[in-house]
């Protein structure tokens, strides 16, 4: 049986159920990562779209794309939940909202070539300066 993991915004009125089954995670370094969640890097997995959920505040969301490519933030608090990519294929959960310890970990720092010039990597993961090749 799968696992199920839930996840949750800042102030906990938006709120999710995922398959501990993602496909890969990566911490991306884009500018757009950087300012959706404030941060140096956003750390990301992806998993297919019919294996994640919304189980509250789904009428509460931002949205901000369209329905084959979006980011989705809390209307309340702001805080990004997941991200829509792959022509509405996956959603790639901000692993930070996670509540429950997913069994993946980020396998590669991803558009390197535009992370903030006062960051530094520190660990051995590959860098890649877009995508993953392949």
């Amino acid at each position: 049986m799968t696992r199920k993991l839930t996840g949750k915004c800042f102030c906990g009125s938006a709120r999710y159920e995922v398959a501990d089954e993602f496909s890969y995670a990566a911490n991306c370094h884009c500018s757009n990562c950087r300012r959706t969640t404030g941060a140096p890097f956003k750390p990301f997995a992806g998993i297919e779209r019919d294996k994640f959920h919304l189980t509250a505040g789904e009428g509460e969301l931002l949205i901000f794309g369209d329905e084959n490519g979006h980011d989705a933030h809390c209307g309340r608090c702001g805080s990004l939940l997941y991200s829509l990519v792959r022509d509405g294929a996956y959603v790639h959960v901000a692993m930070g909202t996670l509540v429950d310890d997913p069994t993946i970990r980020p396998t590669a720092h991803i558009f390197v070539g535009s992370k903030a010039k006062w960051f530094t990597i520190t660990d051995d993961l590959p860098q890649y300066d877009g995508h993953v090749p392949g």
